[in-house]
């Protein structure tokens, strides 16, 4: 799976909240300043090209769909991260999480609770 330039995970973080989406619902959902119409069509193509987006023809209109899960692309991309800038050691990560980004400890309780659930 290939990964998403900015732009074009903005677009697909749009699909999989409304699920299908024309190209005018997509820009509405989008932040200000507001994308051309034809920029967005043409990324949603690009999408399409790159296999994460599908459509249906509906009168005179295509209306586009996600057919990769967020799920699976939080994955392959946490999984990246992991790889290339971690040693390919979810430990290392935590370990950056819970020191680089201040973990209160609230949300360590947490983090140890769902690793515990996970062993269980």
């Amino acid at each position: 799976m290939q990964r998403l330039a900015k732009r074009e995970a903005q677009l697909m973080q749009v699909l999989w909240k409304l699920e299908r989406a024309f190209v005018k619902e997509i820009i509405e959902e989008l932040p200000e300043p507001k994308p051309h119409y034809n920029t967005v069509s043409t990324m949603v193509k690009i999408l399409e090209e790159k296999g994460f987006v599908a459509h249906e023809k509906i009168g005179n209109a295509y209306r586009f769909f996600p057919v990769v899960a967020e799920e699976d692309y939080q994955k392959k991309a946490v999984d990246d991260v992991v790889k290339r800038f971690f040693d390919n050691s979810p430990m290392k990560l935590v370990n950056y999480f819970a020191r680089e980004q201040q973990l209160d400890t609230n949300e360590l309780e947490r983090l140890v609770k769902l690793i515990k659930s996970q062993d269980a």
